[in-house]
């Protein structure tokens, strides 16, 4: 299925965190808090998904205050964070938001990522991901996690369903 027919089904992404959100890298101080980096690029790409009227959800292996303040910032409903086996949540939370896996877009940055990847209707790979997300994904960012990748993806799942011109109106003069 060529990526426009894969764009046009899809309801909700689910994004990992570290890595996709992030540059993967941590932070932590001499008192062991941590703190993350987020691209703001990729909080207006959430933004404009949702206000196209798609949903998003975060599925990430680790667990972090930081990750519940950003999601609660985004309106981001999903979260489940600690998830060691992705897949079984992925279709845990299809079932939850009444949608098939076909309808959902899965990004991605590393091996954890790579079954639900393969399963779900639209799987991304940012540019900088492991080689095996990188060979099963539909798409590949541009660009490597943390630097707008989220963003990028939005965005051309939004100018595949002639919703772009639409969304951006808004912010014309």
């Amino acid at each position: 299925m060529n990526l426009a027919k894969r764009c046009h089904q899809i309801k909700l992404i689910l994004t990992d965190v570290d890595g996709v959100l992030t540059d993967g890298g941590v932070v932590l101080d001499n008192q062991g808090v941590e703190t993350k980096r987020f691209s703001i690029r990729d909080g207006q790409g959430i933004r404009l998904w949702q206000q196209a009227g798609g949903r998003v959800g975060i599925v990430t292996g680790r667990s972090s205050q930081i990750v519940k303040l950003r999601a609660r910032e985004l309106d981001i409903e999903i979260l489940r964070q600690g998830v060691k086996d992705k897949l079984p949540m992925v279709e845990a939370i299809a079932e939850e938001q009444e949608v098939t896996l076909d309808q959902i877009a899965y990004v991605g940055d590393d091996l954890p990522d790579l079954a639900p990847i393969q399963r779900v209707g639209l799987g991304v790979a940012v540019g900088d991901a492991a080689e095996e997300l990188r060979t099963a994904a539909a798409y590949t960012t541009s660009v490597p996690g943390g630097a707008g990748a989220l963003r990028e993806l939005i965005e051309v799942i939004l100018k595949n369903t002639d919703r772009w011109e639409s969304t951006i109106r808004r912010y014309s003069a």
